[in-house]
């Protein structure tokens, strides 16, 4: 297999990471379109707030883009194409999280929005790697070299980790794993005691399993770790972590209510 792996459709020669991360945002909201609860929440709130996460994510995703190497980035100040050509997930992910909190604070909306949108993201993020891991080395979301069975050449020589396909074979787990939490999300409001349902938790659970999973998995990727042998990415996710810690097990213990399940963070 030579990388990057272009798509060929009649006479169009497509690069993958093009291809794939178009699918993503298109399948992903499709999806979320398709999959979400009617909600009480007027059509201009629900615009405010998705320009809200919009507007996060983009900030977000940038700013621990050039977070990555800050000698690098202050050194490339001028070169828009630096700038502008990289972003990350965590970022983007902690971002629209940040951008709908404030939106929501905003326009006064208390209740969660977020159970919603974590099928639609786990897909997405999926569908996302696949590009990623066509592109090989020139996406830069590669592993370390490593001499496991799981190494492979991206084209330079090097057997290396596909940390992309690690990611993915998480993300089907993940996915897996919410199940009981999104039919329980999706239960009637009224069912029994033993059916209780703190909404939001499921996105809770989401945002951390995959945080704690970056966090990991970044210690074998070739980035620069210039904080205490951490890098930016793995800030950011232990930040992100001591806040869904807080929501998971302290927060939710005072929230225990049947008059409060259906409100909480995200």
């Amino acid at each position: 297999m030579e990388f990057p792996v272009y798509l060929v459709i009649g006479s169009w020669r497509i690069h993958p990471h093009v291809l794939f991360e178009s699918l993503s945002y298109f399948i992903g909201f499709r999806v979320y379109l398709w999959t979400r609860r009617p909600s009480e929440m007027s059509r201009l709130m629900s615009l405010q707030i998705l320009a809200g996460t919009i507007l996060g994510a983009a900030l977000g995703a940038k700013l621990l883009f050039w977070l990555e190497d800050p000698a690098a980035t202050w050194e490339q100040l001028r070169q828009l194409h630096f700038l502008w050509g990289g972003k990350t997930i965590v970022g983007g992910l902690l971002g629209g999280l940040i951008g709908v909190e404030l939106t929501k604070k905003w326009i006064g909306w208390t209740r969660s929005t977020g159970d919603d949108f974590v099928y639609p993201l786990l897909l997405g993020l999926f569908i996302g790697r696949i590009g990623c891991f066509l592109t090989g080395l020139d996406d830069h979301t590669y592993g370390t070299a490593t001499t496991w069975f799981t190494g492979i050449d991206f084209g330079d020589g090097v057997r290396r980790h596909p940390t992309q396909l690690y990611e993915m074979v998480f993300l089907l787990a993940l996915a897996l794993l919410l199940i009981p939490l999104y039919r329980r999300s999706r239960a009637p409001l009224g069912r029994a005691a033993g059916s209780f349902y703190l909404s939001g938790r499921m996105f809770q659970w989401f945002m951390f399993g995959y945080l704690a999973f970056r966090f990991a998995v970044d210690f074998i990727k070739p980035t620069p770790h210039p904080y205490l042998g951490l890098n930016n990415i793995q800030l950011a996710c232990l930040a992100g972590l001591a806040y869904y810690a807080w929501l998971l097990w302290f927060k939710g213990r005072v929230r225990r209510s049947p008059a409060l399940r259906r409100d909480s963070r995200v």
